[in-house]
């Protein structure tokens, strides 16, 4: 008796010293810089104030309590998790133009569904998780030579071309630039030659016309375009000027005069320019240098996995937070175009709030899996 309960203990003892709070510590500051600008804000002419904000904290419990879960799961299940997401998400979104919900008039695209119970989410969110984990193990099979690189290619092509179509003709074109980039970043790792990164880039260069005229629409093209020519539209440009406004108006410490500058979605895409007005110079540097620590720990977990498959899945995690980070403060200051991209943890949204929580998740699973080998 007394053996199996020291037994328990030891495990128990072994699984709080695994888990690295060098990830879990700068999320949850993050989460709750989140929740304080979201109480600002939201308390301020928001029609379902206080539900939405309840709803948010919700959801960042029930993102804890999932990455902890996932925490529990044996690595191996990371697989089957990610085939499974994939399945899932891809269903959703070939079901989702025939739920009854198009929000492509309020949000630009037809992005969103709606589910029993859940409510709406964007099954989009989902299918970004999936992709790297199900493309992670098979560029592990090619690292291992376990099949050759054009049978690889060829499944990673057929995993990704059917969500990146039905995400594509949304249009959602933040969410696929983060998934091609997540696929950039693992492709890197896996050993693509500077040559290819080369041509690469050149095919980008050369396919922007053909994007620029036949994908991009309107809306998006004269963001591009206010970006390049400042003054240029100030119709289009309206939303970044009240974001520098809202983003000087918060000092060192925040906007004292407790007047609120106007930011539409100031709540989700906006929430940078919110942070720096409600907590000032101090606020955006804290949700920088946090947002740093989390990636920078990221690749240090991926460079220490116990498998390939599991450094390249961190990288593809690590690089779909850094795309977000540096899009959405990039868009809020000026230097990069607008998009619909939140700020992870921080910006409004259950669905985003709790795929990004389920990240976490797998990361820490990776993080924890070789630290309690060890230690057993």
């Amino acid at each position: 008796m007394n053996t199996g309960k020291s037994g328990i203990e030891q495990l128990r003892n072994n699984y709080f010293r695994a888990v690295d709070y060098w990830l879990i510590v700068p999320v949850m500051i993050l989460t709750i810089i989140g929740l304080y600008v979201l109480s600002k804000v939201l308390s301020s002419g928001y029609t379902d104030y206080p539900q939405n904000l309840y709803k948010q904290a919700g959801a960042a419990v029930l993102g804890m309590f999932v990455a902890l879960f996932i925490c529990l799961l044996d690595t191996h299940f990371l697989k089957l998790i990610g085939w499974f997401m994939y399945g899932f998400s891809v269903l959703a979104l070939m079901i989702m133009p025939f739920d009854g919900v198009d929000m492509t008039e309020k949000w630009g695209a037809d992005a969103w569904m709606n589910a029993p119970i859940v409510g709406t989410f964007q099954p989009s969110e989902i299918a970004k998780i999936a992709l790297v984990l199900v493309a992670a193990f098979i560029f592990e099979d090619m690292a291992e030579r376990r099949i050759t690189l054009p049978k690889g290619f060829l499944r990673l092509a057929l995993v990704y071309i059917p969500p990146l179509f039905l995400i594509a003709i949304q249009p959602d074109f933040g969410t696929a630039m983060v998934i091609i980039f997540t696929f950039a970043c693992m492709l890197f790792i896996w050993g693509l030659k500077f040559r290819y990164v080369l041509l690469a880039i050149s095919g980008a260069i050369v396919a922007t016309p053909l994007v620029w005229k036949f994908y991009l629409d309107t809306f998006q093209k004269k963001r591009i375009l206010s970006l390049l020519f400042s003054g240029s539209d100030p119709e289009s440009e309206y939303n970044l000027v009240q974001s520098k406004m809202a983003i000087a108006s918060g000092g060192l410490v925040g906007n004292q005069s407790g007047t609120s500058v106007h930011v539409p979605v100031k709540e989700s895409d906006f929430i940078f320019s919110a942070v720096s007005e409600h907590m000032g110079f101090i606020g955006t540097t804290a949700v920088i240098i946090f947002a740093l620590v989390f990636l920078m720990r990221c690749l240090i977990v991926a460079s220490k996995a116990s498998q390939k498959a599991y450094s390249y899945a961190v990288i593809g995690l690590a690089g779909a937070f850094a795309f977000h980070y540096i899009e959405n403060m990039g868009m809020c200051v000026g230097l990069l175009p607008i998009t619909g991209i939140p700020l992870p943890f921080i910006s409004l949204g259950g669905t985003s709030l709790l795929v990004n929580f389920i990240s976490l998740g797998i990361i820490l699973n990776i993080s924890m899996e070789k630290s309690l080998v060890r230690k057993s």
